[in-house]
């Protein structure tokens, strides 16, 4: 599986400041959490997919 652009997956442009990082990262968080779509692995993909992609641009050395 071919990654993503972590900018994209988030729907925030390259320019996104913290603030903007951490509020597009808890919308799409709740809205697809696995607790929310029981059963639903698409779901539940796309919630390890906005997680991982959070970590990498909440981290100022792995941003680079």
């Amino acid at each position: 599986m071919a990654k993503r652009d972590c900018y994209e997956v988030l729907g925030i442009s390259k320019s996104a400041d913290e603030k903007e990082i951490k509020r597009a990262y808890r919308k799409l968080a709740k809205q697809y959490h696995p607790d929310t779509n029981a059963g639903d692995s698409r779901a539940e993909q796309k919630f390890k997919e906005i997680t991982e992609a959070y970590t990498i641009l909440s981290d100022p050395e792995k941003r680079k």
